[in-house]
């Protein structure tokens, strides 16, 4: 069984495009119905616009502007679908692959771009009404999830969910992958949300891979199943099916934001791209894997379901141009950032005046000016 045979999965949209709902589906299909032709086009440029960035991302690290990139390339449906299921009041903790989620939420994607140069420990302001209630990127593999559930704690203790008011109450949903949820953190997140009853989503993006280690060597049953043994509703969703991965969203956050308690979803997709801009996928997977892949493009997918409809080729043609248009506005933007001034580490050690830091700081223009050239 390959993992999108399982007779479990919600999909709606087959791999060509056609409506083609599993009987998992059935009981989300009102909730797509109930999508105008503007939101299923918003959810068409989303993709697209992402994947332009995400490419010109990568380009912009192999030509030295950035230190590391991680390439969401492939997995833009998963990513789209969750975020615009979210309410504006809502709380979202990514990863550091959901470029697509915070771009959504109103993130500046110059801040990521800030953050992977090294110019910025965080990237954006949480608290920055623009920034959607959008959390900063989290490296360390699973901590985002101890995070998320903290702030589902608070959201029960101080009254936030389940008051009857959906104009009101509160949600939060984080994302990690199927190598993080090995993480021993990711567990007892599981653990203190049931306990406490959060208004939580967990999304897994099970993109076949932990780096070079490959889903069937991390677990023996499909990754859902997990989240349910904690006594969380789980459900396992084709994450490269946009509205699927919408309509699932869409009723676990309505469900946990009302006082149902913590959901989890695995997003069957795949990590088109490497890992990161330091992995070569070469190395650990097949030619004929990738193909196979290509084949369930989320794009390719939803164009497809759009063309069915009557959308245009004007539409497809101004969603490419936007893409094009993100692309170019961060390469130029990227290219003007520059680089941290060097007096910046000393004046970031201690809010106060220091005496050590300071004579350090001495000791290292001295230095520098003994060199030809002078201090940077």
């Amino acid at each position: 069984m390959t993992p999108l045979d399982d007779p479990a999965l919600v999909r709606v949209l087959a791999a060509d495009g056609t409506l083609a709902p599993t009987p998992e589906a059935e009981r989300y299909l009102p909730l797509i119905e109930a999508l105008s032709d503007t939101d299923l086009e918003t959810f068409y440029r989303d993709m697209v616009s992402i994947r332009a960035f995400d490419v010109q991302a990568t380009n912009l690290q192999r030509q030295g502007q950035l230190a590391l990139w991680p390439p969401s390339f492939g997995q833009e449906a998963a990513q789209v679908g969750s975020a615009r299921a979210a309410r504006a009041q809502d709380h979202i903790f990514p990863s550091y692959r959901e470029h697509v989620v915070t771009r959504i939420r109103g993130v500046d994607p110059l801040d990521i771009i800030r953050l992977m140069r090294g110019l910025t420990h965080g990237g954006w302001d949480p608290s920055d009404p623009k920034n959607g209630n959008t959390h900063i990127y989290t490296l360390v593999l699973g901590a985002q999830t101890l995070h998320a559930t903290g702030l589902g704690m608070g959201l029960v203790f101080d009254g936030k969910c389940g008051t009857g008011d959906p104009e009101r109450d509160e949600a939060v949903i984080v994302y990690y992958g199927d190598g993080a949820s090995s993480q021993g953190d990711v567990h007892e997140a599981m653990v203190f949300a049931a306990s406490f009853q959060t208004p939580e989503v967990f999304f897994l993006q099970n993109n076949q891979w932990a780096i070079s280690v490959p889903v069937a060597t991390q677990s023996r049953t499909p990754l859902y199943q997990r989240a349910a043994g904690y006594g969380i509703p789980s459900v396992q969703v084709d994450g490269n099916d946009v509205l699927a991965s919408y309509a699932v969203s869409k009723l676990a956050l309505d469900e946990a934001r009302a006082g149902g308690g913590p959901r989890a979803i695995e997003a069957m997709t795949y990590r088109r791209g490497a890992h990161t801009t330091s992995d070569d996928p070469t190395k650990y997977r097949t030619s004929a894997e990738e193909e196979a892949w290509a084949g369930r493009d989320p794009i390719a997918r939803m164009r497809a379901y759009l063309e069915a409809r009557g959308a245009s080729p004007q539409f497809f043609d101004d969603a490419d141009a936007e893409g094009r248009a993100l692309a170019d506005d961060v390469r130029v933007r990227t290219n003007e950032l520059g680089t941290i001034p060097r007096v910046h580490m000393f004046e970031s050690v201690y809010s106060e005046v220091h005496a050590l830091v300071q004579e350090e700081q001495r000791w290292l223009d001295d230095y520098e000016a003994s060199m030809e050239g002078g201090a940077q």
